[in-house]
């Protein structure tokens, strides 16, 4: 099947850091148009996409979005702590965990500077995981 052509340019501005993470990628449009196209698929469970709930629906999953605020890194089994914003994390911690708030993989720091980066995309990925992330992210 041919890919059609890409024909219209749109452009946006951006924080500094996100531009050099951007300029850091072999493809910027492939890997923009694909976040794209995932955000489209994947809506919130509990808005549903709107961005608000109803005060009964914030009343009751509140406590357990608080209690369930961590996660065992998917190399080591440590737990990792997820912030409930990315504009909570310092700089250090950015990369490291908005590859897992994109769908990726969540590493601690330790695992997280081990793993090679993938050349497609720029997520750190273990190697034992390498072939799996190719196939499922960059394969079509």
């Amino acid at each position: 099947m041919r890919k059609s052509p890409k024909t219209k340019v749109v452009a946006f501005k951006v924080e500094e850091e996100l531009a050099e993470f951007l300029n850091k990628l072999p493809n910027k449009s492939a890997f923009i148009r694909k976040a794209i196209a995932d955000q489209m698929k994947i809506a919130c469970p509990l808005c549903n996409g709107s961005g608000a709930v109803s005060r009964g629906v914030h009343d009751h999953f509140g406590p357990l979005l608080k209690q369930f605020n961590a996660r065992n890194c998917d190399s080591c089994g440590t737990v990792t702590p997820l912030p409930s914003d990315a504009g909570e994390l310092t700089p250090h911690d950015r990369d490291r965990l908005e590859q897992f708030f994109h769908g990726g993989p969540l590493y601690c720091d330790p695992c997280y500077e081990k793993a090679p980066t993938c050349n497609s995309c720029g997520w750190h990925v273990a190697a034992d995981s390498v072939a799996e992330h190719q196939r499922q992210l960059h394969d079509h």
